[in-house]
């Protein structure tokens, strides 16, 4: 097939006559493809509402009628998700597909590839990170570091890096490395990069959108402070899809919200875990009048990677792949049912049935630790989860050698139990990823040295987590375009 006849087919696919800058990114997409060489790699940089989605979502169609072999990839659970629903085919996260459990030892490696003649497409890339932070049991080299390594490892294997370079960087880093292409270079790729900046007409109707491309142009200024009359002005004349909430409206309206499109589809985002722990208790008390500190039906966030050692779960049909074979720091879960709310080790615990709506309603029971339920820090502390380990340790003093009480500690239930918060408020950053009907957002107060180009990344990345509605709570109005 020529590459005109390819495009043809992808264009067609599109649905609709594409732009003069979407063809150029078909045309650079076909060169690429049409590279033998084992080390090429793509990168497409897309703002919200150009069209970028739809257009990886027509490639990943036209790819698999031609019978050419794709791996869809994501960096969260929710991610992953959306990946899924907006290409039509499955989708994994990076965790689950480029690592395997150790047999013995516990933990996980980097696996083996065994695919041959397969583009790998990862979305949402802007969250792949090159810092070692949070890789704990996995490795000890950074996430874009493995994913390179697994993906190049197989026989005519090569990828397409898909993101937004507006959003957030991951924590620790001043961009997102996969989407920069001297970073991808050092790598010794072959690099192909196209940018999409042109917002499509249609979605110029819509407020979030027609708001987030405002507040990508302050972003792309490059302005190192943001005065008053230089922050984003958020306007909400003639959209219907945007709009203010004051404090004395946001619990009828959150309560509308959930009613509508259900509390899997409604989040509130905001800028600290204390802000998001006072959303939680407030929404639990006021709005589901749950007095229980944990019931059925509770929407919980994980806090901590963990790590299961066997599979308990079912309802995981994920490529191939049949096992929950650990649960990601972020990861949303729905409670069926809470038993046996205990003490022990100066902590509270209970045992829970979890299911995980973005794992296929996947279901595990497990122990979790009910003392980060409400505190303001993302996790337990450094000194809290000294004490726990020093307090587990105690129940294995008489084991030895050494290495067999060090073994001990790490699978015993009580160390290893599951770190939880209320999911109904979040941070921004743990939002990312992931797209609700729903979203409320909630800045607080914005000291002045608060202001600077780390904010706009922060509030582009919010409001484009919405898909249908944005609720923008006591927003100050000097943000707000004045009429």
């Amino acid at each position: 097939m020529t590459t005109h006849e390819f495009i043809a087919q992808v264009e067609r696919q599109f649905g609709f006559e594409p732009t003069a800058e979407q063809h150029a990114v078909l045309e650079r997409f076909a060169t690429f493809l049409s590279n033998r060489s084992d080390h090429s790699l793509m990168i497409l940089r897309g703002s919200a509402g150009t069209g970028k989605t739809t257009l990886a979502g027509a490639l990943i169609g036209v790819l698999r009628r031609l019978g050419l072999k794709t791996v869809l990839l994501a960096p969260t659970g929710r991610a992953a998700k959306v990946f899924s629903q907006n290409s039509g085919q499955p989708a994994s996260t990076i965790h689950r597909k480029i690592y395997r459990r150790k047999s013995l030892e516990g933990g996980f490696s980097l696996g083996f590839n065994a695919h041959s003649d397969t583009l790998f497409l990862v979305d949402e890339a802007s969250m792949v990170s090159t810092t070692t932070v949070g890789m704990g049991m996995f490795s000890s080299s950074s996430l874009l570091d493995d994913l390179v390594s697994f993906v190049y490892s197989g026989r005519g294997c090569r990828m397409m890096l898909i993101g937004d370079p507006a959003q957030l960087p991951p924590v620790g880093e001043s961009e997102a490395p996969a989407l920069v292409g001297e970073v991808m270079r050092a790598f010794g790729m072959e690099i192909y990069e196209a940018d999409m900046s042109e917002v499509m007409r249609q979605s110029q109707s819509s407020g979030i959108l027609w708001n987030a491309t405002r507040i990508r142009n302050h972003e792309c200024a490059e302005m190192s402070m943001l005065g008053d009359a230089l922050l984003p002005k958020i306007c909400f004349k003639g959209f219907a899809d945007i709009r203010l909430v004051r404090g004395d409206e946001l619990i009828e309206t959150l309560a509308s919200s959930y009613s509508a499109v259900g509390t899997d589809e409604t989040i509130v985002i905001t800028r600290s875990n204390k802000r998001a722990n006072a959303y939680n208790m407030g929404i639990r008390s006021t709005i589901l009048g749950r007095e229980e500190e944990l019931t059925t039906g509770d929407l919980l966030m994980v806090v901590k990677n963990k790590y299961l050692k066997e599979s308990r779960s079912s309802g995981v049909q994920e490529q191939g792949e049949n096992e929950l074979d650990f649960i990601a720091n972020g990861d949303h879960a729905v409670v069926g049912r809470v038993r046996n709310i205990h003490e022990m080790h100066g902590f509270r615990f209970a045992d829970v049935l979890l299911r995980f709506p973005d794992y296929d309603d996947a279901e595990l029971q497990s122990m979790v630790l009910l003392d980060t339920l409400q505190a303001d820090a993302p996790a337990l502390n450094s000194e809290q989860s000294r004490l726990l380990y020093e307090r587990v340790l105690l129940d294995y003093a008489d084991v030895r050698p050494k290495s067999k009480r060090m073994k001990k500690v790490m699978e015993d239930t009580y160390y290893n139990a599951l770190q939880i918060k209320f999911g109904y408020a979040v941070t921004c950053h743990k939002a990312q990823g992931g797209q609700w009907a729903h979203v409320y957002i909630d800045q607080g107060y914005l000291p002045a040295d608060m202001l600077t180009s780390d904010y706009v990344h922060w509030l582009y990345t919010a409001f484009t987590r919405a898909t249908e509605r944005l609720f923008l709570v006591n927003w100050p109005k000097n943000q707000v375009e004045q009429e």
